[in-house]
């Protein structure tokens, strides 16, 4: 039997939506949207066998359906943290009464997903995660200026579009304007932050031409979300990092999967996480770049693996 259900959890004042799909009695799979702030779409709950599986995803904290939307409540805006989003999966976990998932994810949800993984190891089977990032200092900084080595018309206009001051980083100077009281400044930052994310994946054999969000309110969601997470190192502190820290999921299951020609986040980070992680494996997928259809078969495969693991497991403790 499969079916579909969907609710809010309310997490301190927010309102966290979440949805499950398939087999209500199958092995729990969670999936954590990139961003932040892109929010779910439909196509994540077709990708698993519903008769096998049951998938869950959330819109996390201050987008989607979740409630309020950040740029509604922008005062909530600092406590809208790494920790925080690990509470709120926590909370939508035990709402559903489920001891333990499959923890997937793409682009930032990959760096949300071993957060949780790491505050919550007994919680998670495995972990497949795909277009693989940590949202280190690094990752920020290579995505924010280093890759204006290769757009550099594109870098120096969004550069010189951030506005910033003496001493200020690009994206610290975005974060500033995109949640400060002056909205109509906000918007201009929205849309120039909205014409760089648009650029520095034009190389991805899959990009499409035009902007990343037609829809005002969702371009706004997903600049003052991804600039807040992105000028605090994703509230992650020194010693605290993911890669600091990975070697705690030694024996946890953990697919990498990766394009090579993701010039926004280049296949180092996976490559790093797993020579640092006894019992990961990394793939790399030689002709796309930041996910894509093999990225994601390849996802569903390692989902699949993970779950023939526990049958076996099973069969063994029988």
């Amino acid at each position: 039997m499969t079916g579909e259900s969907a609710g809010l959890v309310n997490v301190d004042g927010a309102e966290i939506f979440w949805e499950a799909s398939g087999n209500p009695a199958g092995v729990p799979v969670l999936y954590l949207h990139g961003g932040p702030g892109v929010g779910l779409g439909p196509r994540y709950k077709t990708r698993h066998d519903a008769s096998k599986f049951r998938t869950i995803g959330l819109d996390q904290r201050g987008c989607g359906r979740s409630k309020p939307a950040v740029q509604d409540d922008l005062p909530s805006l600092p406590a809208n943290t790494t920790q925080a989003l690990i509470e709120d999966i926590e909370a939508v976990r035990r709402h559903l009464g489920i001891a333990k998932w499959i923890v997937t994810g793409g682009s930032w949800g990959s760096t949300l997903a071993l957060a949780y993984a790491l505050q919550h190891r007994e919680q998670v089977h495995g972990l497949a995660l795909m277009a693989v990032g940590t949202t280190s200092r690094e990752e920020v900084e290579w995505i924010t200026e280093g890759v204006g080595r290769i757009f550099p018309e594109a870098w120096e206009e969004f550069s010189e579009a951030a506005r910033r001051r003496p001493g200020e980083r690009v994206v610290d100077a975005y974060a500033r304007r995109l949640a400060g009281t002056d909205r109509d400044d906000a918007e201009t930052a929205a849309l120039a932050w909205d014409r760089w994310e648009s650029t520095h994946v034009s190389l991805d054999p899959l990009w499409q031409p035009g902007p990343m969000f037609d829809d005002a309110s969702e371009r706004m969601t997903m600049a003052i979300l991804v600039t807040h997470y992105w000028s605090s190192d994703a509230f992650l502190p020194e010693g605290q990092t993911i890669m600091e820290r990975i070697h705690q999921l030694n024996g946890v299951p953990g697919y990498l999967i990766h394009g090579r020609k993701d010039v926004s986040g280049p296949v180092i980070t996976p490559w790093m996480l797993h020579q640092r992680w006894d019992g990961s494996r990394l793939t790399v997928i030689e002709n796309e770049g930041h996910g894509g259809p093999q990225c994601w078969a390849a996802l569903v495969g390692a989902v699949e693996e993970i779950a023939d693991g526990l049958s076996r497991v099973d069969r063994r403790e029988a």
